[in-house]
């Protein structure tokens, strides 16, 4: 079957050069080629678009007619590639990003004024929610993802890494006493982070490669660490969460980190995770260079604390 957006093609030049074989010409098609897209077409429509002879050629009524909605037509896909093409050289559009709660809340939505200055051509609709969204089915250009990602088919950049902390308010420890080993934990109001396996709501994992796990038990968990880390700063117990969670709380004072005698884990790392395209647009790749250049070389909740924190170990 011949391909009907070249027969358009066909049709308008040959309107416009008045001639088969100049249509041919410019379009680099054989004539035997550019008649059979005219008779394809007309076959298709069932009327005539030429007159011809062998001195004249020209547009029937129903040709002069058509050839206005070709036009249109043409004109159209133009301007849908010339969009698209804008799109993958110059940062534009509605840019659809997704991200954790807490971390889309701290650590992305305060740099998005900056970047709608270097970039005043997207606009950004940000989704936050702690579970794994599909991009292709729910239309997100871009997702923050947290942790380990063995086995996805998506494209990934890492960020930064993500470090955890043991921390409780000063007003818990004073009632309870500080914890000095991962064992003396059981003895301890442990507010458990449902959604995550290492450092989950029963058990929270330490060690190289993660190989001490200690069971653990309190009186809150959630699936939320904001809701934690409330609860840890109100003097409800100690928490074990990503140091973006509490940094700003372990510099005023506010949560005091531990330091037990095996050293915490630390998640994969933080990414920004889009679909395989050889040609990602430029909005999605300017904001992955912006955030990129901001989280390095050491991410801002880290500065001034991580350093000051037992060096946490990746589990294999």
């Amino acid at each position: 079957m011949l391909d009907r957006l070249t027969g358009l093609q066909v049709f308008v030049k040959i309107a416009a050069t008045g001639s088969f074989s100049a249509a041919g010409r410019a379009l680099g098609l054989s004539q035997s080629m550019v008649t059979k897209h005219i008779a394809a077409l007309e076959a298709r429509l069932g009327v005539k678009l030429f007159h011809r002879s062998t001195r004249r050629l020209s547009l029937t009524d129903a040709g002069r007619s058509y050839l206005e909605a070709s036009e249109r037509v043409l004109a159209d896909m133009d301007a849908a590639d010339a969009a698209v093409a804008a799109d993958r050289i110059e940062p534009r559009g509605l840019l659809r990003l997704n991200g954790p709660v807490a971390f889309g809340a701290k650590q992305i939505a305060p740099l998005l004024s900056e970047f709608a200055r270097r970039c005043p051509l997207v606009s950004v609709e940000l989704g936050l929610n702690d579970r794994l969204v599909d991009l292709a089915e729910e239309g997100w250009d871009l997702t923050i993802r947290i942790g380990n990602l063995a086995g996805s088919s998506l494209i990934a950049r890492r960020l930064a890494p993500c470090t955890n902390v043991v921390c409780a308010s000063p007003a818990y420890l004073n009632a309870r006493g500080t914890p000095r080993t991962v064992a003396s934990l059981t003895d301890h109001n442990c507010l458990g982070y449902t959604l995550s396996r290492l450092v989950g709501a029963d058990r929270w994992t330490f060690g190289p490669r993660g190989d001490v796990s200690v069971p653990v038990a309190g009186n809150l968990r959630s699936n939320n660490g904001d809701a934690l880390r409330a609860a840890a700063l109100a003097g409800q117990g100690l928490i074990y969460q990503p140091t973006f969670y509490v940094a700003d709380d372990l510099r005023a004072g506010t949560l005091v980190a531990l330091t037990l005698d095996q050293p915490t884990i630390a998640l994969d790392g933080i990414y920004a995770v889009y679909l395989p395209d050889r040609h990602p647009p430029a909005k999605v790749r300017a904001f992955i260079d912006f955030i990129a250049t901001r989280f390095a070389p050491e991410p801002p909740w880290d500065r001034d604390v991580v350093s000051g924190l037992p060096p946490p170990e990746i589990p294999a």
